[in-house]
């Protein structure tokens, strides 16, 4: 007797679930009918205004350097490519640094490619002094990741990467994304944890003198 009466309660809750969506769909079918050829073509008109934003915006990043890892070769080709871009990762590195540059180079050059709407670039902190200085650069290699002309917040080492040079283009990739320094569509744990509480730091900020790490 009671299964009965469970049974029955279960069946109307069932239905009542069930008359709620399809009434659903029936206000979503009833307001798609109601567009007229009028609104279909407005919605239409508004796509096409989009896509073409886009193709823009894509013209002008590779116009700047986007989708290429590049090398600055001076402080003056720095500060014009972190003015012309939103967003910038700028690798501080020094020659013949014992593998550990080139690693981070071979991430970089595949992100380059993949997330276009950010520059990609490198620059000497030997050939950087006044630069090094100013951003507080101190371990190499170090990525400074700046945003409308601003670090916003740093990679320094390996360390935020399993602390070894083995780690994965996609650990770094969710890093960079972590600071939205690039529109990141994966998703992970990682990318909802805490931001860095620093203070951006202006490119054309003083700090204190500059000190390079030992090999």
């Amino acid at each position: 007797m009671e299964n009965s009466a469970v049974r029955e309660i279960l069946e109307k809750q069932v239905l009542t679930v069930a008359k709620a969506v399809e009434d659903k769909i029936d206000e979503e079918i009833a307001a798609l009918e109601r567009l007229d050829l009028d609104d279909i073509e407005a919605l239409r008109e508004r796509r096409l205004q989009q896509m073409k934003k886009m193709a823009e915006k894509r013209s002008r990043w590779i116009s700047l350097g986007h989708g290429e890892y590049s090398d600055i070769p001076s402080e003056k080709d720095f500060f014009a490519a972190v003015k012309a871009s939103e967003r910038v990762v700028c690798h501080f590195y020094r020659p013949n640094w014992p593998c550990k540059g080139d690693v981070m180079d071979k991430h970089l050059a595949i992100l380059a490619k993949k997330h276009i709407e950010t520059r990609f670039v490198k620059i000497n902190a030997e050939k950087s002094p006044f630069l090094a200085e100013k951003l507080k650069i101190v371990v190499l290699p170090t990525l400074a990741l700046i945003k409308n002309a601003k670090v916003d917040d740093y990679v320094v080492g390996f360390d935020e990467l399993g602390g070894t040079d083995e780690f994965s283009t996609e650990e770094l990739e969710e890093r960079l994304a972590k600071a939205q320094v690039i529109i990141f569509e994966g998703e992970s744990s990682s990318l909802h944890a805490s931001k860095s509480t620093s203070q951006p730091r202006s490119v054309r900020q003083s700090s204190n003198s500059y000190s390079s790490d030992s090999d």
